[in-house]
């Protein structure tokens, strides 16, 4: 199997095993809802550790898939995730999947297969500098901080954000990821234990971030997140990485168009939370807000009814 492939194959596989680990975690927390000492049920739990097994899991498949193919495929595969999680919830929820996720599911399979067609390439051999790591670390820190200074409104801003954060995090992810199973160097050079902390802390700093933005609702804050995701890490690919894209200009537009279809599938899902039935609300904003390990997500905890990555 070609490199390409292969990232494609670990993305899917990825994603499914975040939308599996979001529902049984979602299902856990609404069912431990409004008890007193919530925390300590769910660790007791093993159908919780199971579900954190599989998020971890998850993880693991997506670092792999960064190590065979560039970020321009991988990245955007991550929108997969609520394709899955919106209907299993849905089943579960014992509901049936309504016409605006069809739709939301359709549009966005359209577009992320636009986007395979041109975004396929070798895997990836190219890493940041230590200099680009920290430059790239400086100038996403300065962007963030302008969009959740003090004083803003929980919402689009923090969203925008945290998608950033979570697209810098797994850009250079991907730089650990082949510079420490580069056999030419060591395996604990100062430029992976570097850049391993700066993923560290914007996959932390991102999760707070979404933590933040969702307080003003789901839908729209979770779309952008979703969204902005994808664009971080190919702006970082295609500038710093050697990353194109197949086909010349024809291949660019074909791209922009299936990004663009993608991302008005994703904001159809993301609205298909709030208009769920109402008995089944709970479940299906709750399925899309713990999306545990993705970027933008909300802790489990979250995904109770009381409230609204």
């Amino acid at each position: 199997m070609s490199a390409p492939l292969l990232a494609v194959a670990l993305s899917l596989v990825s994603a499914a095993a975040y939308a599996a680990a979001a529902v049984a975690q979602e299902r856990l927390a609404a069912r431990v809802a409004g008890t007193g000492r919530r925390m300590l049920r769910l660790l007791a739990s093993g159908a919780w550790w199971a579900s954190v097994g599989l998020n971890a899991a998850a993880a693991l498949l997506h670092v792999a898939a960064l190590k065979y193919g560039p970020l321009t495929l991988v990245q955007p595969l991550g929108a997969l995730t609520l394709v899955a999680a919106v209907p299993l919830g849905a089943r579960l929820a014992g509901r049936r999947v309504t016409r605006l996720e069809w739709r939301g599911t359709g549009l966005t399979l359209i577009g992320l297969g636009a986007l395979l067609l041109t975004a396929t390439g070798p895997a990836p051999d190219d890493v940041l500098s230590l200099p680009e790591a920290v430059t790239v670390a400086a100038v996403t820190a300065a962007v963030i901080g302008l969009l959740s200074r003090p004083g803003t409104r929980p919402g689009l801003r923090h969203a925008t954000a945290s998608g950033f954060a979570s697209g810098v995090a797994s850009a250079l992810t991907q730089t650990v990821t082949v510079a420490a199973t580069d056999r030419s160097g060591p395996l604990l050079s100062a430029q992976v234990v570097v850049v391993a902390l700066l993923v560290a802390a914007f996959a932390v700093g991102g999760l707070l971030l979404s933590q933040t933005a969702y307080r003003g609702g789901l839908g729209a804050p979770l779309a952008v997140v979703t969204l902005a995701n994808p664009v971080a890490a190919a702006a970082i690919g295609v500038a710093l990485l050697g990353e194109r894209l197949r086909g010349g200009a024809g291949g660019v537009c074909a791209a922009v168009v299936g990004a663009l279809v993608a991302s008005y599938g994703v904001v159809l899902l993301s609205r298909s939370s709030r208009l769920a039935p109402a008995a089944a609300a709970p479940s299906a904003s709750g399925t899309l807000a713990s999306i545990p390990g993705q970027p933008g997500a909300a802790p489990a905890e979250r995904t109770v009814p009381a409230r609204s990555c």
